[in-house]
């Protein structure tokens, strides 16, 4: 049977889990095995919910499987855009923590709550202020100029660090300590709702730690290989061993293989458990993913 990613949902912070287009949902389960091989080749995944017209060839390297005219369209209703100035809905402001030195800010839809956190592979992170987009979007300047922090930080970045992050209490401090810096800040939107630190532990009010969530101390010490790309007939496979952000960890046979999920959209995919006549192996091309010691900044 051939299946069609739609990407990985973290709806479930318990759980996280592959997503079919077809809506089907595979709970992605530390020790399991995963296995799958692509088919044919990766097609435009298209835009706002519509296929792409003419089923346009994309690259095996893009993480966002559309052509341009559908990352257009795609783009040109995006909050992250700043395309949308009239979205009535509550946001919520945010610092995210990836590693020492590794600190961003950010805006989502209060609705979602840590979902998007957990999307990006924040391993840590704060609420700072609630209320509308527009004034969140002003906060979110402010503070990034302030506090000297981007507003992205690239996957491969967060990825390198993983291997060597500190514990959860150096985390919680320094999230606290530029959290109180944030909120003492002239210039806040008078619209937007500050939102103090809070108990420890308690969600939405104190630091959220998800270590424990992405399992990250199995991941302590140690390097591995990111999947570049899938190709016509190539195999990924592996025991799960943790997902943090996009990223599925898997041991094979002692190696440990990274695939970005982003990377599996747009391709067609059936199932292989590495018996028979298959591939014992992940045969898709990886490169090595080192270990980085300390912030990058």
């Amino acid at each position: 049977m051939e299946w069609r990613s739609a990407g990985l949902s973290w709806a479930d912070a318990e759980r996280p889990g592959l997503v079919w287009e077809r809506g089907d949902v595979s709970p992605l389960v530390v020790g399991r095995r995963v296995g799958f091989r692509a088919i044919g080749r990766r097609e435009c995944v298209g835009a706002r919910g519509n296929p792409c017209p003419v089923a346009a060839v994309v690259p095996g390297r893009g993480t966002q499987a559309r052509c341009a005219e559908c990352a257009r369209l795609d783009r040109a209703h995006s909050v992250a855009a700043d395309t949308i100035a009239d979205d009535p809905r509550t946001y919520r402001v945010y610092l995210a923590w990836f590693g020492v030195g590794m600190v961003k800010v950010g805006i989502t839809r209060e609705e979602r709550g840590p979902a998007r956190l957990l999307e990006q592979g924040a391993v840590a992170f704060a609420w700072l202020g609630r209320g509308p987009l527009m004034a969140a979007r002003r906060a979110e300047e402010l503070l990034r100029v302030a506090l000297g922090v981007p507003d992205r930080i690239s996957y491969a970045k967060k990825r390198a660090v993983r291997a060597t992050l500190p514990g959860a209490d150096e985390r919680r401090r320094e999230l606290e300590r530029m959290h109180g810096f944030a909120l003492a800040l002239d210039g806040w939107p008078e619209s937007l709702e500050r939102v103090a630190l809070g108990e420890r532990g308690v969600v939405g009010h104190g630091v959220v730690d998800h270590g424990v969530a992405f399992g990250v101390e199995r991941l302590a010490g140690v390097g591995g290989f990111a999947v570049t790309e899938l190709v016509d007939g190539g195999v990924v496979l592996g025991d799960l061993v943790a997902v943090a952000g996009p990223d599925l960890y898997l041991d094979d046979g002692g190696r440990l293989i990274v695939l970005d999920s982003r990377l599996l959209r747009g391709w067609r995919l059936e199932g292989t458990r590495g018996g028979g006549r298959e591939a014992a192996r992940t045969t898709v091309p990886v490169r090595e993913v080192p270990v980085v010691q300390g912030g990058l900044f």
